[in-house]
């Protein structure tokens, strides 16, 4: 099997994904097949995961995805030299409630495939203190490997050598020391990194960050700390297509797609037909389904407003065949977009759906949804889970609710979609079909 490391840290905004993204971008430059991959539902980073590599990074959700499905997705590590995965939040942080195959941890990726963890450790303000960390997480869970550290932000050579003397007191490893640089940080927005195809300079700040690794970074260390696990085998797992034609709505407004479930499409023979409601154009007639991926519509509003051919060729494809939104696209599928000046904007009006961004709040988490209605392909009753993260609030919503949905702990939650004729929409993100 393929060796691996899992990139962890003990909280978010440590610079990981910094690290990543220097790490597959140096390995590929030595040569080597590198598979990303990305823990949690996270729809952002895997794109930077693909520039940086050459290769589609896919998502491992141990909370969402049946084990089957884990196993599917990380064989797609198989053909390449090298696998790596990106952690999200905190190495242990996730819900309260097991979902399918744990938490939701990072934690529960690294134990399942074997992947030992490198914790990248913001050691700003503070020096031997650090290692206090990382031998709690060294010793927090003895099932997940902890192989070293990378320190990061260090202020002096000082600095350097009284955190390195605290992670040599208790026996951890030390694979690099990265000074601190305050121009490699990648710009954000309210759902995280601005989008990587929205970066003119992506491939040059890579480049940037891999020099920095190398330079900074026993990289050849780090290869030999990796291992390959003992991943099960078994039957492939991947969501089947709603249909067999579908139009997929794809620039800058509509962008958050799951690779993994764009795979599993297209292995089922789906053919995936993309067009820009940015640049008014119109789903292909001959679509089975229309659908809309989440997104910035809100950043967008006032063009999609003015997208007419696409509003007609919308309604028209309504009228006999499946229309589905999910999260930014339930937005724009509605009577209105209120924008955060407070201007409202004029959508789709196949459902009554009125949203503002204007009176934003966060609406972060796990769902799973029981579906009362049918949904592209997907027949009422069908369960599924997925993750719901916007800001945008509800000022009207007079259509019938889509599905029984519930938070990772069983809550009900407001948020249900809705449905309207041939046209539904939903504020969860699809991620997997429990087995």
């Amino acid at each position: 099997m393929t060796p691996g490391l899992l990139i962890a840290a003990p909280a978010s905004g440590t610079g990981k994904t910094t690290v990543m993204l220097g790490l597959l971008r140096a390995l590929r430059d030595d040569g080597l097949a590198v598979q990303p991959f990305k823990s949690g539902p996270d729809y952002i980073d895997p794109a930077f995961h693909r520039a940086a590599s050459g290769r589609a990074s896919f998502n491992l959700d141990s909370w969402s995805m049946p084990a089957t499905m884990l196993d599917t997705l990380a064989a797609n590590a198989d053909d390449a030299d090298f696998a790596l995965a990106e952690g999200s939040m905190g190495l242990f942080d996730g819900v309260a409630k097991p979902g399918a195959t744990g938490n939701g941890a990072s934690a529960d990726i690294a134990r399942r495939m074997g992947w030992p963890v490198v914790l990248v450790i913001d050691v700003s303000g503070q020096a031997q203190s650090a290692a206090a960390t990382a031998l709690g997480f060294s010793r927090y869970d003895p099932s997940v490997p902890i192989a070293g550290v990378i320190l990061n932000r260090v202020a002096s050579p000082r600095h350097e050598r009284l955190a390195r003397s605290g992670m040599d007191a208790v026996g951890i490893r030390v694979f690099g020391s990265l000074p601190r640089r305050g121009d490699l940080k990648l710009p954000e927005r309210h759902l995280g990194l601005v989008q990587a195809a929205e970066h003119s300079d992506l491939d040059a700040r890579i480049d940037d960050y891999a020099t920095f690794l190398r330079a900074h970074v026993d990289i050849p260390a780090l290869r030999d700390a990796a291992s390959a696990g003992a991943r099960a085998a078994g039957a492939q797992s991947w969501i089947r297509p709603p249909a067999q034609r579908i139009a997929l709505a794809q620039d800058a407004a509509f962008s958050f797609t799951y690779a993994h479930v764009l795979e599993g499409w297209r292995r089922a023979g789906a053919e995936i037909m993309p067009f820009s409601p940015l640049a008014d154009e119109a789903p292909a007639a001959h679509a089975d389904l229309v659908w809309l991926p989440g997104g910035y519509p809100e950043l967008h509003a006032g063009k999609l407003a003015e997208a007419r051919n696409f509003h007609a060729a919308l309604g028209e494809h309504a009228r006999t065949r499946p229309v589905h939104g999910e999260c930014g696209g339930y937005m724009a599928l509605g009577e209105g977009l209120i924008d955060a000046d407070g201007t409202r904007h004029r959508m789709a009006g196949l459902l009554g759906l009125v949203t503002s961004y204007a009176q934003r709040k966060m609406h972060l988490g796990y769902r799973n949804a029981t579906l009362h209605a049918p949904m592209g392909g997907f027949a009422a009753g069908a369960a599924l889970t997925g993750h719901e993260f916007h800001y945008s609030t509800i000022i009207d919503q007079p259509d019938a609710p889509l599905a029984h949905v519930t938070d990772a702990e069983g809550n009900p939650v407001p948020e249900t979609g809705s449905h309207r004729g041939h046209v539904t929409g939903s504020f969860f993100h699809m991620i997997a079909r429990p087995s």
